[in-house]
């Protein structure tokens, strides 16, 4: 990413990633999903649902974009002219057992009365509306309610009680405003106070650590009391993923709220990833085939891994990076109602996070 690491940290790093790459070889069919603290698998013989590949399904998708009335411009890639919607008929095929379909309804029922929040950035706006519109998909009738704000926004299923949320926080940590300016505070997290008191959980972070220049959110970073104007990105993601862990492990009951990890989303801008070096995401038509993604699991994968095996509270990834990383063909590229350029960060609706919400259900249900 441009910034020096300490050969310390990328030691580290590469073994991590090594082990990664060892255990997912070894379980290519068999491992506990969520790989963290010995939960139990989510089918039994113990099937990862993660690891599979994709298959065309005529009976896909869930919904039609122009029925739902939560997507925002820059996902609905059909109303701003995508050509092709071959895209939309793909379903994730895990390689030993089926992935339940989705049930808009059931998932209401098992959820009545119930708070859910999807906690996190652009990705869990990405993901929050497409659950909003699997179940509006299923329940068309329903009563609805739908109120936008710029750090909380909500869709209410009024004649079942459960609200689903979305608080934007694109860090999990604290920006504070400080005399020298927006400093990235890695050991505060005073905004979890608007997290509490719900039954599901949703956390994702990773995509504006990245960031540099204008679209970057701030302008030091505080690493305890050290006021830097930099440090290397995976060491800050890392610091403040542990504050965030150390959070959720003084404030949620597991006993009352369930906690999911929205696993690491990739993007596709550079073609040498999946060997073909002139190419992004723009003008892609189709997944990659098989099972593996030539370039590897991103190294912000790792980190999450770590910090999740070391907190008391369970917590279950949605490890959701590899079979992202075959769609190059799922994002919006230059089809976006609300960005300039070529869009392959985020990703159209209906698309890819309808199968990160079929798999947070499966997760629920069996």
């Amino acid at each position: 990413m441009g910034f020096r690491v300490s050969n310390l940290f990328l030691f580290s790093l590469f073994c991590q990633a090594l082990l990664l790459s060892l255990q997912q070889a070894r379980a290519a069919k068999f491992h506990n999903v969520s790989g963290i603290r010995g939960r139990k698998p989510v089918v039994n013989g113990g099937c990862n649902l993660f690891i599979g590949s994709w298959v065309v399904d005529p009976s896909y998708p869930f919904y039609d974009s122009s029925s739902c009335p939560f997507i925002d411009a820059e996902f609905d890639c059909q109303k701003y002219g995508r050509p092709d919607k071959q895209y939309l008929k793909y379903s994730w095929k895990p390689d030993s057992c089926a992935l339940p379909r989705f049930d808009g309804a059931d998932f209401l029922n098992r959820w009545k009365g119930k708070k859910i929040m999807f906690v996190g950035d652009s990705l869990s706006l990405n993901m929050w509306e497409s659950l909003s519109c699997m179940i509006h998909a299923s329940v068309p009738n329903a009563k609805t309610s739908f109120l936008r704000k710029e750090s909380l926004s909500t869709v209410t299923f009024q004649d079942y009680g459960v609200t689903i949320q979305l608080y934007r926080t694109p860090y999990l940590v604290d920006i504070i405003r400080e005399s020298a300016g927006r400093v990235l505070t890695l050991d505060s997290i005073v905004a979890g106070n608007a997290w509490k008191g719900m039954d599901m959980l949703i956390f994702n972070s990773w995509h504006w650590w990245t960031h540099t220049g204008r679209s970057q959110g701030w302008d030091y970073i505080r690493d305890g009391p050290n006021l830097v104007k930099n440090m290397d990105r995976l060491q800050a993601y890392y610091k403040g993923l542990t504050t965030w862990a150390k959070w959720v492990d003084l404030n949620v009951d597991p006993t009352k709220t369930k906690v999911f990890f929205q696993g690491i989303s990739p993007t596709h801008y550079q073609g040498k990833e999946w060997n073909a070096p002139k190419k992004s995401c723009s003008g892609e038509l189709e997944p990659l085939s098989g099972s593996s993604y030539p370039a590897g699991l991103p190294p912000a994968t790792n980190i999450v891994n770590t910090v999740l095996k070391n907190m008391n509270t369970p917590v279950y990834l949605l490890d959701i990076t590899l079979l992202s990383q075959l769609r190059k063909d799922a994002h919006p590229s230059a089809y976006s109602g609300d960005h300039a350029g070529n869009d392959c960060s985020h990703w159209c609706l209906p698309g890819l996070p309808d199968t990160w919400n079929q798999l947070l259900y499966a997760a629920l249900t069996t």
